[in-house]
């Protein structure tokens, strides 16, 4: 396990670019995250990265799995200090912007997926 976190809840807006036909995301944070960030953000549980995610690992968020195409530059730290990344569902082999980790999968992310008491893990 690269990584593991519980969602605490989320923010008024965090979910609002998850249905995005083109560019369907959301952003991640710890729970302590500055108010602003909170209100774009879904927020979890303050966890140790044990070791950077990579292309190829595997993203899980509940019981869906989703494979890491790529993680953008500043990703690895990013999620390390702040437990904050953007998580990308468009895929591809470069991420979208540099704190990107981008995902692909047979399955949709849904709201309901992103509730108080999911797990979200990497490995």
């Amino acid at each position: 396990m690269k990584f593991q976190v519980t969602i605490v809840g989320h923010g008024a807006e965090a979910l609002e670019f998850l249905n995005d036909s083109d560019n369907s995301f959301f952003i991640l944070f710890n729970e302590n995250a500055p108010e602003e960030l909170a209100e774009i953000s879904v927020l979890h549980t303050i966890s140790a990265v044990y070791k950077e995610p990579a292309p190829g690992d595997t993203m899980k968020i509940g019981d869906k799995e989703f494979k890491i195409t790529a993680v953008g530059v500043e990703a690895p730290y990013t999620l390390r200090e702040l437990g904050h990344c953007t998580v990308n569902f468009g895929g591809g082999e470069e991420a979208a912007l540099p704190g990107c980790i981008m995902l692909e999968g047979s399955e949709k992310v849904t709201v309901e997926d992103l509730q108080a008491g999911t797990e979200i893990s990497i490995y």
